[in-house]
């Protein structure tokens, strides 16, 4: 399933194109883009794992921009 999430204080393009790469690294995404610009992350995913797969997306975000946040 597709799911889209707001991100509050991602302030670098290449921190987001970061985090775009380290989130589809993660077992069972299908797919994720970032948006910079409209400061939204689309990720898809089986709807059985996206909470476990959301919990480690937000880990490797906060070690990339730890100011950033996912908003679910």
């Amino acid at each position: 399933m597709k799911k889209t999430f707001k991100l509050q204080d991602l302030d670098c393009a290449n921190c987001a194109a970061k985090m775009e790469r380290a989130i589809c690294e993660i077992e069972g995404v299908e797919s994720a883009s970032i948006n910079f610009l409209a400061q939204k992350l689309s990720i898809t995913a089986p709807d059985e794992r996206l909470e476990e797969i959301m919990n480690e997306a937000v880990r490797r975000c906060k070690r990339i921009e730890p100011g950033c946040a996912i908003v679910r």
